[in-house]
């Protein structure tokens, strides 16, 4: 819980694993405009004290980039040599919504239609066509893949715009808020 004196912290960057590095870097500046600041560069346990701890002793060699965005938050890129990147997830497993930590990554950009359209043109897939998520609102969301198979969310509007003033006006039928239960889990302790 937090309290009033602390300030909400910005997002710096978010990882994204792909198979082909420099496919990846031409693609994410081609499609979103996203342009390279660092790399590729080798990332090896030996020098680099984070990649020795945080991948464990199994990891031997990856390249790393770093792309940035409109806003300023970063893309990290990483492209494991040794252990290799895995494959592609099976296609009924195409979005890991089960799977714990982030799921995908969402883009604003206004005319959602129109970006789903470079996403496919560009090798990516679509997920679920552009809709509008809050009837009689002008919001518009899509879900597609990057070639790799990342999920990117495209979304019309600012994420507060969207969703800071729920239920919001037009809305034909109003969410079901979940209130915080008292022992402080939802579905009972967490389980691993």
């Amino acid at each position: 819980m937090s309290d009033a004196s602390t300030a909400a912290l910005t997002v710096n960057h978010i990882g994204v694993t792909v198979p082909d590095i420099h496919a990846a870097i031409d693609w994410y500046g081609e499609v979103f405009g996203f342009r390279c600041i660092m790399g590729p560069r080798v990332l090896a346990p030996t020098g680099h004290a984070e990649a020795a701890t945080v991948l464990g002793d199994r990891f031997r060699k990856a390249w790393q980039a770093h792309l940035l965005t409109a806003n300023a938050v970063g893309i990290e890129l990483f492209q494991f040599i040794d252990p290799p990147t895995r494959g592609r997830r099976p296609v009924e497993e195409r979005v890991p919504y089960l799977d714990r930590g982030i799921w995908h990554l969402c883009l604003t950009y206004p005319d959602v239609e129109a970006m789903v359209t470079r996403i496919t043109d560009a090798g990516g897939t679509l997920i679920s066509a552009p809709y509008a998520f809050v009837p009689g609102r002008p919001w518009t969301l899509a879900y597609t893949t990057d070639p790799w198979g990342t999920v990117l969310e495209i979304m019309s509007h600012s994420y507060a715009e969207a969703f800071a003033n729920w239920p919001q006006p037009g809305q034909l039928t109003a969410p079901t808020l979940v209130p915080r239960p008292e022992d402080g889990h939802a579905d009972g302790p967490p389980t691993d």
